[in-house]
């Protein structure tokens, strides 16, 4: 039996996080403050934000065990296939050296049909790695994007201590359940996640799953963020919810930019328009489940909107992206720190017929890699927005 001991859980061990809970197990770590929280009660957005997409542990330790006691909170769909189970990664020193899950804990079934969730409770599960090397080295590991996680220990068989911020850049991003993590193989293979590594950046990753949709509390929340790199993928969650038209939205963009400069009034900004996703290019939302493919134990998802009502202001993914540009390009005449990417560079026509999206909506963890090499390669490549100086 291994001789460990047990670390308390605290900030100063957390990156990724923007504010944590003290609950009856442990330690919740929150993707939005808990003002922010409270200005909105929508369920989904609850679940996004507590799932810990982006958030790690850090330590430096020379232990060669490491176990991590959590309570997940594990999604469910009334009527459809059971969602994969959170992966934890294991890095040393930057490196990828260990993947894990956990059993046990709570369950949160939704209705999509209706809309209602109930959680069944269940007990703490351990993630458990072993056979790291012997010597210091500094380890992160990396919680599940899909699973609400409270963290109740955290046991090692040598000490550990903190690991300094060092010189690197903080990133802060800002999108959809795309940029959340969508269908990635792993927390650290976002394609966020990915890009970050590239860039050689902090990330701060606010994806939202289906709640990426130009809240003023989001952007207040991004406005007191210490970050040194910020971008904002702005359009798919407002076609998904039908939530406004073309008049609202386009202040709703100058509203939310202008609280993000608030705080950052000269950091390099990026504001990427989406992906291609060919059921709502040109066909408004709002975005229904397909329930006809269950039988084959997939779930897709379909557009179902009418093409005619785009006269009347509704959105689509292309009108979406030429007011986007129209909108940085009035701006950026007096923020030469604002920049603009189109979406379809990251994932376009020609990625769409090499690997199609699984579900009509969400990229596999394939599409993943390439759009993280590729927002690298957009952002922090030679001339990009977020090139270093010096580059």
């Amino acid at each position: 039996m291994d001789d460990l001991t047990t670390t308390p859980l605290s900030a100063e061990l957390l990156r990724g996080a923007l504010d944590l809970e003290r609950t009856e197990h442990g330690l919740l770590p929150h993707r939005l403050p808990a003002r922010a929280r409270a200005q909105c009660t929508d369920g989904q957005l609850a679940m996004a934000e507590a799932q810990p997409s982006g958030v790690r542990l850090v330590f430096r330790t020379r232990a060669t065990v490491v176990e991590l006691d959590t309570l997940r909170t594990k999604p469910a769909y009334a009527g459809a296939p059971p969602r994969p189970d959170g992966v934890y990664d294991l890095l040393v020193d930057g490196r990828l050296a260990g993947q894990s899950g956990v059993t046990g804990g709570n369950v949160l079934m939704v209705d999509m049909a209706t809309g209602s969730a109930e959680t069944r409770p269940g007990p703490v599960g351990t993630v458990r790695f072993t056979g790291l090397p012997d010597r210091p080295k500094d380890v992160e590991i990396w919680l599940p994007y899909n699973e609400i996680t409270e963290l109740v220990a955290l046991r090692t068989d040598a000490p550990v201590e903190p690991v300094p911020q060092g010189s690197r850049r903080v990133w802060l991003h800002h999108g959809s359940s795309i940029s959340h993590g969508s269908d990635a193989a792993s927390p650290s293979t976002t394609w966020p996640a990915l890009a970050a590594s590239l860039g050689g950046v902090e990330l701060v990753n606010l994806g939202l799953g289906g709640s990426a949709l130009l809240d003023p509390f989001t952007a207040r929340a991004m406005r007191d963020t210490s970050a040194d790199l910020i971008s904002v993928k702005i359009g798919l969650n407002l076609v998904n919810m039908d939530l406004m038209r073309l008049r609202a939205f386009t202040p709703a963009v100058h509203g939310f930019l202008d609280t993000v400069r608030e705080g950052h009034p000269t950091t390099p900004l990026l504001v990427v328009s989406p992906i291609l996703c060919p059921i709502h290019e040109d066909t408004p939302g709002p975005t229904a489940p397909d329930f006809s493919t269950l039988g084959a134990g997939r779930l897709q998802f379909r557009a179902a909107g009418d093409p005619a009502e785009r006269v009347t202001g509704k959105l689509t993914l292309n009108v979406i992206r030429e007011e986007l540009a129209r909108i940085v390009e009035q701006r950026a005449a007096d923020d030469h720190h604002l920049h603009y990417a189109d979406g379809r560079e990251l994932y376009g026509e020609a990625d769409f017929a090499d690997l199609p999206l699984p579900d009509q909506l969400h990229p596999d963890a394939a599409t993943h890699r390439r759009m993280g090499g590729r927002f690298a390669e957009l952002a922090f490549g030679t001339g990009g927005p977020f090139t270093a100086r010096g580059d």
